[in-house]
């Protein structure tokens, strides 16, 4: 039985998509209405805060996903730099998650928790929870590979910092999926010194985990790296 659960929110107002457009990675402004996207609010040195599900349903109307250990500071951060903005931030209660391709959806009706974990795993769905918080950047879990990160917007919390990894380096580290024998590895727990642990889930032959790691280390342990979708199997830095 899974402990993760999740809780939703609304953000209301005609300040809603400024404001939003100033905390996320991705670019409110264009985000297409309906659709969930998996993003971030990152702090200023550039490392995620807080993961969540977007969903624009208009300029002025917006739904927020966030893991339920993440929920009251959520809506602490949004209260405080939204403070001055025109707009409602409100709790809607515990919802559920439903793969769909390389995202989730969420809805009311009551699913199995761990059977999702599973199938974002192995789609390289990578969550942050409170644990996790500020322990990874956006390039290192392929979110700009999810569509979740644009670099080509305007100013956002971390933005310089993430801009000029993106623009002037690349990741050492970077999102792997891994399989190993034993008991699943706690998150946020470090294999090694290269190897962190994003999320992890223990299965009937072992366990399964998204990592961020460089690929060497990888290859000095007895795991086995499994491969990701073709769109999250790429090189995480920047097209030359």
């Amino acid at each position: 039985m899974s402990n993760l659960t999740f809780s939703a929110f609304t953000l209301n107002g005609v300040d809603a998509q400024k404001f939003l457009q100033g905390q996320v990675t991705v670019d409110v402004e264009k985000l297409p209405q309906t659709e969930t996207r998996y993003t971030a609010i990152c702090s200023l040195k550039g490392r995620i805060l807080f993961g969540l599900w977007l969903t624009k349903q208009n300029a002025e109307q917006f739904e927020i996903v966030v893991t339920a250990d993440q929920a009251e500071d959520f809506a602490k951060h949004i209260k405080k730099f939204g403070a001055f903005s025109k707009m409602k931030l409100e709790e809607a209660g515990q919802v559920y998650p439903v793969v769909n391709g390389l995202s989730t959806q969420f809805t009311s009706t009551e699913q199995d928790i761990q059977a999702w974990q599973l199938q974002a795993l192995e789609s390289g769905q990578a969550w942050i929870q409170a644990s996790t918080a500020e322990l990874f950047q956006p390039q290192e879990l392929r979110l700009h590979q999810r569509e979740g990160i644009h670099y080509d917007k305007g100013c956002y919390l971390g933005q310089e910092v993430i801009a000029r990894l993106w623009f002037k380096a690349k990741p050492k580290h970077w999102l792997h999926l891994i399989q190993g024998t034993g008991g699943a590895p706690a998150i946020a727990s470090k294999l090694n010194n290269d190897v962190e642990v994003v999320n992890s889930l223990t299965i009937d032959s072992g366990y399964q985990a998204l990592v961020v790691a460089k690929p060497d280390a990888l290859a000095e342990m007895d795991v086995t790296v499994l491969d990701l979708p073709e769109a999250l199997s790429g090189d995480v830095a920047r097209p030359q």
